[in-house]
This record gives structure tokens, sequence and C-alpha cells, in this order.
């Protein structure tokens, strides 16, 4: 595999970094969260109001952070939420240490863990074309591809629980504010630059909502775009339930040791995103990049059925792991589009508008998951789920006009 280009700006080493710390710190926080809020209140009802917290500080400031995004520097964004996290997270482990937490600081604590979430990426997608060559954002994109699901979904939560389980949950929080009072360092050293701010010339200003119309009418004229959007979001609905869902159940069913299995399995998703990742951003951008991402989505589901048919446990690692990679090989590759096609001045917006479908398709596919599963069997809900996304895929791709966007707008051109 080709080495990757070398990253050589100062600025992006440094955003890397806090990137990976505050990953590694909200991954920890998965696991301190859980058993703090069992300390308290011995209950699944408690424990899912609290877990919402998250989903909802995200869903609530998704939209209002990419506008806030194109509005403001990115770089203060970004120290900002990294601050003001690590004095929530702080107040949190003091409360938690000195036996005064109760079970509704908890849920704050995870809203605004959400929240700054919801202003952070749409600042972080907007910042880093600043930061780097455009030839470079494909290797950036993947590093940090790779970066999340290993610190976020692995490290993370491994020595969360860890720690919790030799200590207690206060200390677990302890660790997530420094982790996160390190990233607010690091950020401070991002350089001062001359970044693009909009709404500082009287033209220029125009209302929260004006800013968000104008994001919605962006993306609804740019036929690539919207069919992406319209085609990511329809692939949230259909596997993410299932995924998250059905395959314990289905786990269950086939294996004697279904909780050490189902871990195995989700193992392997998140290994093949973060080897997708890389493999992808060690490499040109395609020169078909458009179908290439769409093809990837939608073809890499169709190792779904191999799970509803197998009850081999290395297939099925196997076709979780293919799942995995052709997934994070699209995320990297959309990234960089947003961030290469995209004007400067509307890439928050458009990242938060990317994010907010997301956030609002994954929850639905849960909730739906469960009761579509007593009146279809679980493996037939997988072949189906693993047939239906390349057929949207083909429309998507004609829909999208992807092929005329690639010819008018070609990149890195072999």
């Amino acid at each position: 595999m080709p080495a990757l280009r070398p990253l050589a700006t100062r600025d992006y080493r440094l955003l890397f970094a806090a990137v990976g710390i505050e990953v590694f710190g909200t991954g920890m926080w998965t696991i301190v969260m859980v058993f703090q809020v069992l300390a308290l209140d011995d209950s699944p009802l408690a424990l899912s109001a609290v877990a919402t917290g998250m989903s909802l500080g995200l869903f609530a400031f998704s939209i209002l952070g990419g506008v806030v995004a194109d509005r403001f520097s990115k770089r203060r964004i970004i120290i900002t939420v990294q601050g003001c996290t690590a004095v929530v997270m702080g107040m949190v482990a003091v409360l938690s240490l000195t036996g005064t937490i109760e079970l509704w600081h908890v849920g704050v604590a995870s809203f605004a863990m959400g929240a700054g979430s919801a202003f952070f990426y749409p600042a972080h997608s907007a910042y880093l074309p600043e930061v780097l060559p455009a030839e470079q954002l494909l290797a950036a994109n993947g590093l940090e591809g790779a970066l999340r699901p290993s610190m976020g979904q692995g490290l993370g939560p491994a020595l969360g629980g860890i720690v919790v389980g030799l200590f207690f949950p206060a200390i677990g929080a302890a660790i997530v504010a420094g982790s996160y009072l390190v990233a607010f360092v690091i950020t401070l050293f991002l350089s001062h630059r001359d970044e693009p701010v909009r709404g500082t010339s009287p033209e220029e200003r125009t209302s929260i909502w004006g800013d968000l119309r104008a994001g919605v009418s962006y993306v609804s004229r740019t036929r690539w775009l919207l069919w992406t959007l319209i085609f990511g979001s329809s692939l949230a609905l259909i596997i993410q339930g299932p995924i998250e869902v059905l395959l314990p159940f289905l786990t269950r069913d086939r294996f004697e040791d279904a909780e050490a299995t189902f871990g195995f399995l989700l193992a392997a998703y998140g290994i093949g995103g973060a080897v997708g990742s890389l493999v992808v951003s060690s490499l040109k951008l395609p020169r078909r990049y458009l179908t290439f991402m769409i093809v990837c989505w939608g073809g890499g589901t169709l190792p779904l059925v191999v799970i509803g048919v197998a009850n081999n446990l290395i297939l099925m690692l196997g076709a979780l792991f293919l799942v995995g990679a052709t997934t994070g090989a699209g995320v990297v590759v959309w990234g960089t589009l947003l961030q290469r096609l995209v004007p400067l001045d509307m890439i928050g917006r458009v990242a938060s508008l990317d994010f907010f479908v997301s956030i609002a398709f994954m929850p639905v596919s849960i909730a739906i998951a469960g009761p579509l599963s007593l009146l279809v069997p679980i493996p037939t809900i997988f072949v189906i789920a693993g047939v239906i996304p390349p057929v949207l895929a083909l429309i998507a791709l004609m829909a999208g006009r992807m092929r005329e966007s690639e010819v008018r707008h070609p990149l890195d051109a072999h």
C-alpha cells in the first residue's frame, strides 16, 4: 500500500492530536456514564433516559452548529467547545468524588457533550480546508476515519471499563475531564489566521434563519449533494437498526457464547471501518469519485445477506468487516468532497445538514427494527437490508447525475 502523503502543516498536527484525545474522552465517557447511572439508579429506564441526552444534544444543535461555523471563527469554536466540555466533565468528576452527584447532573453532562459535538464537527470540517492543501484532504479524512473507531470505540471504552472496574466512576469522569482539558490546551496553540468570517459588513449581515435557508437552498439545487444526502439517510434507516438491535438476537440464537460473539462481530465492523479509511486515504481520489462513493455504500451492504443466511462465525466476521470497510471508505471520500466541492462559506451548513439527517434516521431505524422483527424473521431482515441499498445506489447515481458532476469538476486526475 502506498505511503500516506505527509500532512505537513503544524496546525493540522495539533488539530489531529486534539481530535484523537477528544474522541478518546468521548468513548471513555460512554462507559463512565453507564456505571455512574447504575450507581445512582439501577434501572434500565434511568440509563436509557440519560443515554438519550447525548443524542438530544446532537439533534437539537446540529443545524445551528453549521450556521455558527459559517459565521464565526472555526478556531474559536473548536477552542470554546473543548474548554466548555472540560469544565462540564470537571464538574461531574467533582460532584461524583464528593458524593453529591445526582442523576440529572449526568443527564445534563451527556446533553452538553452532544451539543458540543454538534458545534465542533461542522467547525472542524470547515477548518480543515483552511489548514491543508486540497490534495492532502483525502489523507487527513482517512486518518481521522481510522482514528475515530480505534479511539472512540476501542481504546476509550476499554480503558473506561478497566478504570471503573478497579476504582469507581468518579475517577473515570476525572480522566475524561483531563482528556478534554489536554485537548483544549492543544487547540490554544492553533495559529491565528485570517479566516473567511461572514457577516462582518452590512451587505453580508443576514439572520440565522436566512443562513439556514441559504444552506438548504444550496443543497436542494446541487443534485449530487442532494441525492447523496437522500441515499445516505436511506442507508442509515435500512442498516442501522438490524446491526445494533437485531444482531444480538441473531448471535444468541446461533452461538452459545452470545455476548462474546456479539462483541467480536462489532469489533470486526469497527476494524473494517478503520482499514477501509486508511486504504482509501493512501490512494489518490478516484477519477469517478462520486460513483466510487455511492458504489461503496450501496454495494457494501451486500455482505449483510451472509449475516442472514450463514451460521458460520468466520463468514459473519468477514461480512461485517467488509460492510465496515466499504462504509469507512465511502465516508472518507464524502468528507473530502464536502471540503473540496462545497464553497468554503457553506461547508459548515452542509456538514451540519448531513449530520442532522443521519441523526434523525438512526434512532428511527433502531426504533422500528424491534417491532419489524415480530412480523418478519430476523435473517430475512438482514437479507433485505443487504439487497435494497444497491438498488437505491443505482437510483442515486442516475437521479443525482453523478457522472456529469465528475466530468464538470475533475479532481486529482491521474
